[in-house]
């Protein structure tokens, strides 16, 4: 491998780590509203309820935003973050051999 040229396993890389960083979102999300509407019907007042909405609200605002921003950052950097990676996978593999 030359250098500046890319490795076609740094894409497959990206590729499946941006699949889990939206999974996990996802599940976030799916995880958090399940628990609000299971907690709504025992949750006494309004005001506990709106509590409810914004602290969950803000949950999901930052978390989603600091996936986003990571996802960011990996594809900016990808030849980098992923390039060492591969290297010490590599290492490894030729000293087992």
């Amino acid at each position: 491998m030359t250098p500046g040229s890319e490795d076609p396993r740094i894409e497959v890389m990206y590729r499946r780590d941006r699949l889990w960083a939206f999974a996990a979102v996802g599940v976030l999300w799916l995880i958090l509203l399940f628990v609000f509407f299971r907690i709504v019907p025992d949750a006494g007042s309004t005001g506990v309820i709106v509590a409810l909405v914004v602290a969950g609200g803000l949950v999901l605002l930052f978390n989603t935003a600091a996936i986003a921003a990571l996802l960011r950052h990996y594809r900016e950097d990808k030849q980098h973050l992923y390039g060492l990676d591969l290297h010490y996978i590599d290492e490894m593999k030729k000293n087992k051999g």
